[in-house]
């Protein structure tokens, strides 16, 4: 008798399976939306990533995009410009092709290089070491180390170094997440066209920055004076490079920096 109310049993819970699976079917084939097949052809000629780096959620939102509201096709990344090609023959139009860029983390302070305030102890996070007390760098502008931005890397591009973030330039897609979770903001995309680079974010005074980092900015313009095509300039006491402008390539700019934060990546 407990064989056939077990197998009773399982011969009701069978059929409402059936009907209700019939009844989604139904439902699916009268009054589901059918698939835009271009939406699905373009979706298959992006890298599939979904880095987020175009705006989009993800590589199908993008493509949605691109289907209804004729978004730009040249916001991919990692695809460059193979894919914004593919696209513009799949959307029948001509793609200019945008620069190829790459992360850039503006600090060369290392443990050895720059001091720290105190033993951290907390959550391995660079937004949770900044919540404490505005971190534990003496510096308030430099890299903190705890690799938030590699973990959100997709291509493991970052990798830290002696509490220092340190990008692979042949690995980043230039996808962005990276520049989103940096409490501090020193993260940035440039053109790959130029090789050197202002590796220091800190707005203070040559002194003062000193007296936290033997790498750091000190504000003396020699790299304006050394750079012919005006690419360096000043924000405040900071050299900055002007990436709209030409490339700087004189060797000098790397070789005379008394702060040695003027690197050629």
């Amino acid at each position: 008798m407990e064989l056939i109310s077990v197998l009773g049993t399982a011969g009701v819970v069978g059929g409402i399976g059936l009907v209700c699976g019939s009844a989604l079917a139904y439902i699916a084939s009268k009054f589901g939306v059918p698939e835009n097949e271009k939406v699905l052809e373009v979706t298959e000629s992006l890298p599939g990533i979904n880095c987020g780096g175009c705006g989009y959620a993800g590589c199908a939102d993008y493509a949605k995009a691109i289907v209804d509201r004729e978004e730009a096709l040249n916001l991919c990344a990692p695809g460059g410009a193979a894919t914004a090609a593919t696209l513009g023959t799949l959307m029948g139009q001509t793609v200019e092709a945008s620069e190829p860029k790459m992360a850039l983390i503006r600090c060369t302070g290392d443990l050895k290089d720059s001091k720290r305030r105190y033993a951290y102890n907390g959550i391995t996070d660079c937004i949770a070491a900044q919540a404490l007390h505005g971190g534990d760098k003496e510096c308030p502008y430099g890299c903190l180390g705890y690799g938030t931005c590699a973990r959100v890397c997709p291509t493991d591009a970052i990798v830290v170094e002696n509490g220092l973030a340190r990008v692979d330039r042949d690995k980043c897609i230039a996808c962005g997440a990276c520049v989103k979770v940096c409490p501090r903001a020193l993260i940035k995309l440039v053109p790959r066209s130029h090789k050197i680079h202002v590796l220091c974010s800190s707005k203070d005074k040559g002194p003062v920055v000193k007296k936290y980092c033997a790498t750091g900015c000190i504000g003396c313009r020699i790299c304006t004076k050394l750079d012919a095509g005006g690419a360096f300039g000043m924000d405040g006491f900071l050299a900055v490079v002007d990436y709209a402008k030409p490339a700087a390539t004189n060797p000098q700019l790397v070789e005379k920096c008394p702060g040695h934060c003027i690197r050629n990546t």
